[in-house]
């Protein structure tokens, strides 16, 4: 597998495990266009590569990711029709990790947030660093959670907690995080990299089929119920794109200031 031929990822191997890290760490390794091209990209063409029986996915820098890049939404907000080309990538994304046959193993080094956090809690086994915060701040910058977080964060902490993160965007640390089951792990920073590959290379070495096909056994409801949810969801963040908090909560954030919502 060709391990350069990306502008917003970076690839490295060790043995039969490869790492791929969001690699726009002066932006929090946001995610814009071009990286949810890439990452598509990356676990399709993963899952048919002989060397590879687990992937990690991380990010460089300090943090895992801090979600979509502020600069495309702000943009997006005027020119609507470049939120509505992205979305079959956002439903895409999702769907290339479930479908992904290769455990995929999250090394969430810092903090994850939004579609962050979805990416993160996408992957098989989720392992963190105690400092870590993970949140989904959708509805706090007057968005819908429509790339997948309504999907996943039910299915992990249950129905009402997740509805009582997600109405928020309140930020949960790793530990409380794993204490709720949103993730496997907590660890100390220090140890993050050791835990994480010392797990992944104990999965590199058993029976590849038997863990792929579990995997698929696994995926098969979760994949049910996000074709089911994210059409609908995706549909409602395009709308929630043109509403005046969203708007707001953008000139917010640029003016340095408390949102004003007014419910419009």
């Amino acid at each position: 597998m060709e391990l350069s031929g990306y502008q917003t990822l970076a690839l490295a191997r060790d043995g039969a495990v490869l790492t791929v890290a969001l690699n726009r760490p002066e932006l929090m390794n946001a995610t814009n266009a071009l990286m949810e091209i890439e990452l598509c990209r990356f676990f399709i063409e993963v899952s048919t590569d002989p060397e590879t029986r687990v992937v990690i996915l991380t990010g460089q820098g300090k943090a895992f990711s801090g979600g979509g890049d502020f600069g495309y939404i702000r943009e997006a907000m005027d020119q609507p029709e470049r939120f509505w080309n992205a979305m079959p990538y956002a439903k895409r994304l999702i769907f290339s990790m479930l479908d992904c046959p290769k455990p995929i193993i999250a090394k969430i080094n810092g903090h994850a947030m939004g579609l962050g956090a979805t990416l993160a809690l996408f992957c098989d086994v989720t392992f963190a660093a105690n400092h870590a915060k993970i949140a989904d701040p959708h509805v706090a910058i007057g968005f819908v959670a429509g790339d997948g977080g309504a999907v996943i964060w039910p299915q992990l902490v249950g129905y009402n907690r997740a509805k009582e993160y997600l109405f928020t965007g309140e930020a949960l640390l790793a530990s409380e995080a794993e204490r709720i089951g949103l993730i496997n792990h907590a660890v100390p920073a220090e140890e993050l990299d050791q835990r994480v590959l010392a797990y992944s290379q104990k999965v590199a070495a058993m029976p590849a089929r038997a863990v792929q096909w579990t995997k698929a056994s696994i995926n098969i409801g979760l994949k049910q119920l996000a074709h089911s949810i994210m059409d609908a969801s995706i549909a409602y963040e395009a709308l929630s794109n043109q509403t005046h908090d969203h708007r707001e909560a953008m000139d917010a954030i640029r003016d340095k200031r408390r949102p004003d919502f007014t419910g419009d």
